[in-house]
């Protein structure tokens, strides 16, 4: 499996460079031309796991920038104060004191306590 750390890539892109100008000199010191040298399959290989840790470190930092952007988001949310959310139990100004069934009950009590009322 392929590493996905930073660090990582970058050696290996290093290596990659440091084995294709081996190459390249070698290819040089022998007499070959650039025509040949284009088409020699090692230098292919080399220059194509170049453009692939190229390509991997490229997207390695755009993981890192949206991380980045995302940390900040968060930041910025709790940084903002929160809103107190309303209770769903009761409250005393939205219904009533009582319901009909306890204000029913209350006259009911008041009857029994205050026959002389009615």
């Amino acid at each position: 499996m392929a590493s996905k750390e930073k660090a990582v890539r970058l050696e290996q892109k290093v290596r990659w460079e440091e084995k294709l100008n081996q190459r390249l000199s070698l290819l040089a010191d022998r007499g070959a031309g650039s025509e040949k040298i284009s088409k020699d399959t090692t230098v292919k290989q080399l220059r194509a796991k170049m453009r692939e840790t190229d390509k991997r470190l490229r997207v390695i930092e755009e993981k890192e920038k949206k991380l980045q952007e995302m940390a900040k988001v968060k930041a910025e949310k709790l940084a903002v104060p929160k809103k107190e959310k309303g209770k769903k139990g009761k409250t005393s100004k939205d219904q009533p004191a009582d319901s009909k069934r306890q204000q029913k009950k209350k006259k009911k009590k008041e009857k029994k306590e205050n026959p002389d009322k009615d």
